[in-house]
């Protein structure tokens, strides 16, 4: 018996409309249709929370009573996964790339100031809007799509450290280039900087957790 057939008669054994089990999952009753009917296959979240709306267990569900050949399903699994992660590789690159082509340009910018009055134009707008801002949303698309897992939370010191070497880039290199001296980092700006990255990752956790729920 086909994976469709399997989940239909499950439903129909449960007493649950199309409609009941479309809400349930948050998908539309043609979905559900298309499953049932074989024209696609569910995926394994779905499948997860049918099992429990049905009161059957996955084996049940998957397999049936009879040792069937599970091999298209399984494969079709396997490429959905792998089609999964290669689209989180894609939004972790575009993330960071957007990123860092925000702090890029922030750095060029600074240079295109000949004045003073100009420069302090730039730290309110750049050092103070644009980056910190920059900083905050990226770090809730990493904390709400839980990019890199728990690896996530060392998000804010890289953070912390970009927003450091942007001041050091611009407006320590400036001071040095003018007084012919040598500044060092300031270490205290990673907690500027981490304090912004950290506010978006937990925001960003607190609303996958949600979406986790629902």
């Amino acid at each position: 018996m086909e994976i469709g057939a399997k989940i239909k008669n499950a439903r129909m054994e449960a007493n649950l409309t199309q409609e009941q089990i479309a809400e349930a999952l948050g998908v539309s009753r043609q979905t559900i249709s298309n499953w049932e009917t074989g024209k696609t296959y569910p995926d394994i979240v779905s499948v997860i929370k049918m099992s429990d709306l049905y009161d059957v267990s996955l084996d049940l569900l998957l397999k049936g009573k009879e040792e069937v050949s599970m091999s298209k399903y399984f494969g079709y699994l396997e490429e959905s996964t792998d089609t999964v992660k290669s689209r989180n590789q894609l939004s972790k690159l575009i993330l960071i790339s957007i990123y860092v082509g925000i702090w890029a340009v922030s750095l060029i910018s600074f240079w295109w100031f000949p004045s003073g009055q100009d420069a302090m134009g730039y730290s309110i707008m750049f050092l103070w809007v644009l980056l910190p801002t920059a900083t905050f949303i990226s770090s809730l698309l990493i904390g709400k799509n839980n990019y890199w897992g728990t690896w996530k939370w060392c998000s804010p010191i890289a953070f912390g450290v970009m927003y450091m070497l942007a001041e050091y880039a611009t407006f320590s290199a400036a001071n040095m280039v003018a007084f012919h001296k040598i500044n060092l980092p300031q270490p205290e700006l990673i907690l500027f900087g981490g304090i912004y990255s950290l506010a978006g990752l937990g925001l960003g956790t607190i609303l996958n957790a949600w979406n986790r729920r629902k």
